[in-house]
């Protein structure tokens, strides 16, 4: 193993994923979908992430996105491709995405460019094996403009992290509903989580009974030693699996990568809100600037 490579795998996750989260939370990526027929948080989110995979039903869906609630995918898909086919959904979320970044990144003109061209070449040829959305989302053409280019590194490398993360949870013995329930007795509120993934208090609460009788959780639903450990295990094992992309870098290249995004990452944070349903941390000077 890798040790270096995969702790710059964690620190190259809280530069990038921020970046591409714009997509979920700006109101330009938000009001893209909705000026296009797609009302309500929901559609847009499932057509344009799902989008890549082309005009799949639901199951697809809850498979790789992994923590939705099955009947949550459901209401979605497949009805909203009879409001717009998945290659406008593409190009409705590539277009809110990039107005959101030319509005949040103004000023960083130059830090976009150079990013861009150092994170593309880490993004670029990504091996899709096992890995749906990052296979799916590495099929599609990189943009032309810097800040889409960009976007589209970030999103590249977040899905290729994500369904690493995904194989680290059912190799853990997790379900999509279990692993949620697990993050919340330790760092993200139940209340980012449970209403923004689907899941009944009911099924909410047979999964805490699930993991409680495997000595993960107590009876008062708060995380056990055990339960804590095999979520670091799991966060361990995303790390190694995301490494590939980091290997070839030397000590100096991986701080300018940071150098680069620091500024950028902060920017897009602002879009954000923080705890917030993905997990991802608010940045900081220390997190930012923190590489092997």
């Amino acid at each position: 193993m890798n040790t270096s490579a995969a702790t710059t795998a964690r620190t190259m996750w809280a530069l990038y994923e921020p970046i591409h989260a714009v997509a979920y939370f700006a109101p330009e990526a938000l009001a893209a979908y909705e000026d296009a027929g797609l009302r309500g948080f929901w559609r847009g989110y499932f057509a344009g992430r799902a989008a890549p995979l082309g005009p799949v039903g639901p199951e697809p869906v809850v498979a790789s996105f992994f923590t939705f609630a099955p009947a949550m995918v459901a209401r979605a898909l497949p009805d909203v491709w009879s409001l717009t086919a998945p290659e406008r959904a593409l190009a409705l979320r590539r277009a809110g995405t990039a107005a959101a970044l030319t509005r949040l990144l103004a000023g960083h003109e130059r830090e976009v460019e150079r990013a861009a061209e150092a994170l593309v070449p880490r993004a670029a040829g990504l091996d899709g094996s096992g890995r749906v959305l990052a296979a799916a989302n590495g099929a599609l053409d990189f943009p032309d403009k810097p800040v889409e280019r960009l976007w589209h590194a970030a999103t590249l490398l977040r899905e290729h992290r994500g369904d690493g993360h995904v194989a680290a949870l059912v190799a853990a013995g997790l379900d999509g509903c279990e692993a949620l329930v697990l993050r919340s007795a330790v760092d993200v509120p139940r209340a980012e989580l449970q209403p923004h993934r689907g899941w009944t208090d009911q099924e909410w609460d047979a999964a805490a009974q699930r993991l409680t009788d495997r000595g993960l959780l107590t009876q008062n639903s708060a995380a056990t030693e055990a339960g804590r450990a095999l979520l670091r295990a799991a966060e361990t094992a995303t790390d190694q699996a995301a490494e590939r992309p980091w290997r070839p870098l030397a000590p100096e290249q991986v701080a300018t990568l940071v150098r680069l995004l620091t500024p950028l990452t902060t920017a897009c944070a602002a879009a954000l809100r923080f705890p917030n349903p993905i997990g991802v941390p608010e940045p900081t000077v220390q997190s930012c600037r923190r590489a092997p």
